[in-house]
């Protein structure tokens, strides 16, 4: 790894966890409950092409991403226009359009209640490690409509889309509310998945990865951007330093 690199992975992983501070922060008051951090870095494109592909096959079915292109990824993601074509792109759209559900909102709403939002913004609205930890608070619950519920956004009108990877979490209950409706203490793995905790937790860490993107994909250029900066500011200090020697000479 070049200095280079190591220098944009260090100031990016200072921001990321600046802003996480802030993001979990609005994120428990929202949902008021505890958020997960997500430990997402853009700056990793391996694990943005991996998040790219499994938001394609999990969740671009009924989510769009309305302000992404499909070339605009690609470029971004370091991906040839073959492999966003043939890979990522589900629905037979053009190269520049925009990335768009195959789902109609009426499809939606006659199948989940509501039509299923757009994505573009989800991490800006409610931040990482929401995202992160929403993707993993589902559970069976046999009183809802789809046959699932989720700990952090109670009654969400979707099932989980990650379920043969993540496995079938049940709740185990614990006090019960004002209304007298028991109280979920938290979610224990009654069907294992196909992935194991750690790969689980990798596979969403992906997803919001590429969310976050998305939600602000200038990001990607304004770290790299930022280095450049810093090493510009340092360079300017060490030239005025020189010129103030240079000045007080005299002086002295």
């Amino acid at each position: 790894m070049t200095d280079h690199t190591s220098s944009r992975r260090f100031f990016a992983r200072i921001a990321t966890a600046v802003a996480g501070l802030l993001l979990s922060f609005g994120a428990f008051a929202a949902a008021g409950g505890p958020v997960e951090q997500a430990g997402t870095d853009i700056g990793d494109r391996a694990s943005l092409q991996r998040g790219a592909q499994l938001y394609m096959n999990y969740c671009a079915g009924c989510h769009s991403l309305k302000f992404m292109r499909y070339s605009r990824m690609a470029e971004d993601l370091g991906l040839t226009e073959d492999e966003v074509m043939n890979n990522l792109n589900l629905t037979g759209a053009a190269y520049g359009e925009h990335i768009v559900s195959s789902m109609t909102p009426e499809h939606g709403a006659q199948w989940f209640g509501q039509a299923p939002p757009d994505l573009s913004l989800i991490t800006r609205v409610r931040g990482s490690d929401w995202v992160y930890t929403y993707l993993k608070s589902f559970y069976l619950d046999e009183s809802r409509p789809l046959g699932w519920n989720n700990t952090l956004f109670p009654n969400a009108s979707m099932p989980n889309p990650l379920w043969e990877m993540q496995g079938l979490q049940r709740p185990v209950h614990g006090e019960v509310d004002d209304s007298g409706e028991p109280v979920v203490a938290h979610l224990e793995l009654g069907t294992p998945g196909s992935q194991d905790a750690r790969q689980f937790d990798q596979t969403v860490r992906d997803i919001t990865t590429f969310l976050e993107y998305v939600g602000e994909p200038a990001a990607l250029k304004r770290q790299q951007l930022g280095v450049w900066v810093l090493l510009f500011l340092t360079l300017l200090t060490f030239l005025a330093w020189l010129l103030k020697q240079e000045y007080w000479r005299d002086v002295h």
